[in-house]
């Protein structure tokens, strides 16, 4: 049997798609800003490096091996859109795990004929997955500059921190390219249900049941 080449895009690009997503969802890097921090005593300033993930946030000074990571805390935490886009994305990872294992299971390579409505199962199953993963990256990049944002009480002026100018930063776009890929993996194997694998052992087979067989005497 040949397998259909939307089954086996599908295949591969489902993986590659939870890849992506789940690099993106690991690392710190979903925003970044940094600002100049003016030195003390006539010490020359330095440049600090904030950036923000989903479960992680780092701050670096610039040119140098000081680093310090720590999980997400206070407002960022709390941030109503933040604790959105961490639900979508662990529910987009689960929706396309199910689906590869669902899809794998379906296309049966040990047999001649898949299971065609279990890999249209688990390509749905990893398209919704990508519409998850867009819905959280889109939330995120929405409400990058105001997320976790709080007014500074005004008896404590001196625990405000110097401005930052915040953009999207490098897992942001893995994430966008990996839910995209999701998307496109599911819609692929989605096609393959409609797509009639070719048999020709089965047509032959078929052939040789439809033959009669007549006893001829001389």
């Amino acid at each position: 049997m040949q397998t259909p080449a939307s089954m086996v895009m599908g295949i591969v690009f489902a993986p590659l798609g939870l890849v992506l997503v789940f690099m993106a969802a690991i690392t710190p890097q979903w925003r970044e800003g940094q600002t100049q921090l003016v030195g003390v005593a006539g010490a020359e300033p330095r440049l600090l490096l904030r950036t923000d993930g989903l479960w992680e946030s780092c701050l670096q000074v610039a040119h140098s091996e000081l680093k310090q990571c720590w999980p997400v805390e206070g407002a960022y935490q709390s941030d109503p859109q933040v604790r959105l886009a961490q639900g979508l994305v662990l529910s987009s990872l689960f929706l396309c795990g199910a689906g590869i294992v669902l899809a794998s299971v379906g296309v049966r390579c040990w047999t001649d004929l898949p299971l065609r409505s279990v890999v249209a199962a688990g390509g749905l199953l990893v398209a919704l997955s990508g519409l998850l993963s867009l819905t959280a990256l889109g939330v995120y990049t929405h409400n990058l500059g105001i997320l976790g944002m709080e007014q500074t009480p005004p008896h404590r002026p001196h625990h405000r921190l110097p401005q930052l100018t915040l953009h999207p930063a490098g897992s942001l776009y893995f994430g966008w390219v990996g839910g995209c890929v999701q998307v496109v993996g599911g819609v692929a194997l989605l096609l393959s249900f409609k797509i009639r694998p070719r048999c020709p052992s089965c047509s032959q087979l078929k052939n040789k049941q439809d033959t009669e067989v007549y006893d001829v005497s001389c």
